[in-house]
């Protein structure tokens, strides 16, 4: 409580009216050198003051921060791991129709070549229509994998944004973690 009345104290001095001597242009005496080192005594005091009565906490919110950071940053990373996992999953389906759309073609094919030449135009037309459901069979798969991916992508995009806005980071962090998730998208491919 002294400490706050020396501080009032030396503000209120030197709120005093400032009146130079007319041979000066600074009213530059005893007085206002004491008024100056009181008044840097009093900053250092205060200094020293909040420095100790501030450190502890501001370490301790930092580190909680800088776990929390780190937290996110590793739900992140699964949620990538998970969303890589889903379209090896739907690359693999699409694999699979395409083997099988050829074991169709294939069996078609050796029907045709041992039955007369009506059945090998009925065969044809069948192939066709095989061809054709298994093409657009591999398409809808593929679109439905690209949706679902990008779906994937947008979320853990949208979480990370989320997170990260609602954080007060410093540049070079942000900096960081913006440059490697660039270079994340970047290694993938999109067909339009």
């Amino acid at each position: 409580m002294d400490f706050i009345v020396v501080l009032s104290g030396a503000f209120s001095a030197a709120s005093v009216s400032l009146e130079f001597p007319e041979d000066r242009v600074f009213g530059f005496d005893s007085q206002m050198v004491v008024q100056i080192i009181a008044n840097a005594l009093n900053v250092a005091i205060l200094a020293g003051f909040l420095a100790y009565l501030l450190y502890k906490p501001v370490r301790d919110i930092l580190r909680k921060r800088t776990n929390k950071i780190e937290g996110q940053l590793m739900q992140a990373e699964e949620e990538m791991q998970r969303a890589t996992e889903l379209r090896q999953q739907y690359e693999k389906r699409i694999e699979d129709v395409e083997r099988e759309r050829e074991e169709i073609l294939s069996e078609a094919r050796k029907f045709a070549a041992d039955n007369e030449r009506r059945i090998i135009s009925d065969a044809k037309q069948e192939a066709d229509a095989i061809r054709e459901r298994a093409a657009q069979s591999v398409k809808v798969e593929w679109e439905r994998a690209e949706n679902d991916m990008r779906t994937a992508i947008i979320d853990v995009s949208a979480v990370m944004a989320e997170k990260f806005v609602s954080l007060a980071i410093n540049k070079e962090t942000h900096d960081r973690l913006f440059d490697e998730t660039v270079a994340d998208l970047e290694g993938m491919t999109w067909r339009d």
